[in-house]
């Protein structure tokens, strides 16, 4: 997976600086800079000890970060997002009760097309391909369950960004604006990674699971 991962970022960041290095094309851009938060939530696969399903809960988690962008027309422009993401997910067992924490930088780079990027209302939808990269993880456990749970994770991720949203102008020239919207993220790759030892006593977790996360969110663009 590692391979096929940074073979995909090689691609995406090649395509990027593909488009940014044509002159003309450039010097027909309007740049776009803007900021996120994104209350989110998540769908995580967990097992038993015994490998069967465990029904889980989301918990609210949460993104924030920036996005950085090109509007080649009014109606068609190009971004991308460097976002800190933390997801949790709760479940229970026979005599524990669990908290599983993923924390990820996310990267997605979206085409989004636009009814009207400089129009007092403009609405958009997104997509895309994105790039995560796992920079911590924790399970935490009340209970005295006999079998201990290891949670792993792969050091990054790779998947598939959607969404849509509204933005207003704020001030006269329309350039200050407010960015509300939707934004899933379904996972393509397993993030479980059993590379750690684990004993009779204790079990994986995570195990062959997609990350599919769902958020709203709430930011201001600024265009230039």
């Amino acid at each position: 997976m590692k391979k096929i991962t940074f073979k995909l970022v090689q691609l995406i960041t090649g395509a990027l600086l593909l488009l940014l290095s044509g002159n003309q094309l450039f010097a027909q851009s309007k740049a776009v800079v803007g900021f996120r938060f994104m209350p989110t939530i998540s769908s995580l696969k967990l097992q038993t000890s015994s490998g069967g399903t465990v029904k889980s809960q989301a918990v609210l988690g949460f993104g924030i970060g920036g996005v950085v962008g090109f509007n080649f027309t009014e109606h068609v422009a190009v971004q991308a997002e460097i976002m800190y993401n933390s997801l949790s997910q709760k479940y229970k067992t026979t005599n524990e009760e669990n908290q599983i924490n993923l924390k990820y930088i996310n990267v997605p780079v979206l085409l989004s097309l636009n009814t009207g990027r400089y129009n007092p209302i403009n609405a958009n939808v997104v997509l895309g391909p994105q790039v995560g990269f796992s920079i911590g993880s924790s399970l935490s456990s009340s209970g005295s369950d006999t079998a201990q749970a290891v949670l792993a994770v792969r050091k990054s991720d790779f998947g598939f960004a959607y969404g849509a949203g509204v933005d207003f102008g704020l001030n006269p020239k329309k350039s200050f604006r407010l960015a509300i919207g939707f934004r899933g993220v379904y996972g393509l790759f397993d993030i479980a990674s059993t590379n750690q030892s684990t004993t009779t006593n204790s079990y994986y977790i995570v195990d062959k699971s997609n990350i599919q996360t769902y958020a709203a969110y709430v930011g201001v663009n600024f265009l230039f």
